[in-house]
């Protein structure tokens, strides 16, 4: 999902008055009539990142779906740390786990 404020460089706290000003002031930046080195497509991308942040509705359903993203990537990241970290505590040979698994053995007889 592309990053709309970024695009605008606005602040995702900006208000109204504030992402038309910088979308006005980045489309006569990059407006290829202006701009000869200018590429079409990042026009397009500050239009459709206006689009989506000067509609309220579509921006707040916006804002959520990055919420619901940046959520996702944080679990994945705990969970590939948690991986991680049982991997370094796992690392176990095959003789010291027989040997633990004796010894449990050997202790659960002895409770019964």
């Amino acid at each position: 999902m592309p990053n709309y404020y970024k695009i605008l460089e606005v602040q995702p706290t900006a208000t109204q008055a504030e992402i038309k000003r910088s979308y006005r002031r980045l489309v006569r930046k990059y407006h290829p009539d202006l701009n000869k080195q200018a590429l079409d497509l990042h026009i397009k991308r500050l239009n459709e990142a206006y689009d989506v942040l000067s509609d309220p509705v579509k921006r707040a359903r916006y804002d959520e779906q990055r919420a619901k993203e940046a959520r996702y990537a944080a679990a994945q990241e705990a969970l590939s740390r948690q991986q991680e970290q049982a991997r370094r505590e796992s690392k176990m040979t095959w003789v010291e786990g027989i040997f633990g698994f004796v010894r449990e053995l050997k202790k659960g007889l002895r409770e019964e």
